[in-house]
């Protein structure tokens, strides 16, 4: 599995684990577990998750699974926007580490981008920093004109913008991505396979048969194939993790590439970046 740095120096792995709708069926729950403890065996570290995910149910998971190793994660939440001032941050990020049963976040997002004023948000974000409560934070669902504003806020030390992108959005290509690159701020795409909707397409199956893969490990391995990008797929069951990790080492040519980028073109023009 390839690594990225993040700005600083840290280095973590290129796939990460998602969480979203996890924690929240009682029947699913041994399966998740189970799930999340074998990416980790797996090297899939960084584990992503949110407040709003399950209203803090799939922090709570996390803390049942992987509470034991703890010092081995790269933990990652998201804030709501309403929670992103000065006088709420600091309680959100605190039921968080409570639900988590963690004393320190590795990364903490704004979740997308609400009312209160970005500069304030970075204010509050640093304070947490600076209290130990926080490591590195960064933001989520931020476009270009957003990151902008956000450097102009004066705020240098965001690590990451989470966001929607895979081989059916496309879209960042066009500037996002070159402006994070320019600036050194890694990218984490989630639903890097369009919530498993990419698990079947000629070009995909096609491709899948040549390198003795999925249709959906094709599609991950293209979101992996550049640097600097971490993915956070969602898997839960075992037997979805091994497919994820798996992907991470596979290859793509310059001629499956090729076929890839014909069959999935990236927009012609700029659209406004897509959320889900």
């Amino acid at each position: 599995m390839k690594h990225v740095t993040l700005p600083g120096g840290e280095v973590i792995p290129s796939m990460g684990q998602g969480t979203w709708k996890m924690g929240e069926r009682t029947e699913r729950r041994s399966d998740e577990i189970a799930a999340l403890r074998a990416g980790v065996e797996l090297g899939m570290t960084l584990v992503d998750t949110a407040e709003m995910y399950g209203d803090g149910a799939a922090e709570t998971l996390i803390s049942e699974a992987l509470g034991s190793v703890r010092d081995q994660l790269f933990l990652v939440s998201k804030a709501y926007p309403q929670n992103a001032s000065r006088s709420r941050l600091a309680g959100a990020c605190e039921a968080s580490l409570k639900r988590l049963g963690t004393d320190r976040l590795d990364l903490y997002l704004l979740h997308w981008r609400g009312s209160v004023p970005l500069a304030e948000t970075v204010e509050a974000l640093e304070a947490l920093k600076s209290a130990g409560k926080i490591r590195h934070w960064g933001v989520s669902n931020l476009d270009t004109d957003d990151m902008e504003e956000l450097v102009a806020a004066g705020a240098n030390g965001c690590v990451t913008d989470q966001i929607l992108y895979n081989l059916v959005r496309r879209g960042p290509e066009l500037d996002l991505l070159p402006w994070l690159a320019e600036h050194n701020i890694p990218v984490m795409a989630y639903s890097p396979v369009e919530q498993g909707r990419l698990s079947t397409h000629p070009a995909l199956d096609k491709i899948a048969a040549e390198v003795g893969a999925t249709p959906v490990q094709v599609a991950l391995s293209w979101t992996l194939r550049q640097d600097g990008l971490i993915a956070i797929p969602k898997a839960s069951s075992v037997a979805h993790v091994r497919e994820n990790r798996a992907a991470a080492d596979i290859v793509l040519s310059d001629a499956q590439l090729a076929t890839l980028d014909a069959a999935f073109p990236r927009p012609r023009h700029r659209r406004p970046l897509k959320m889900l």
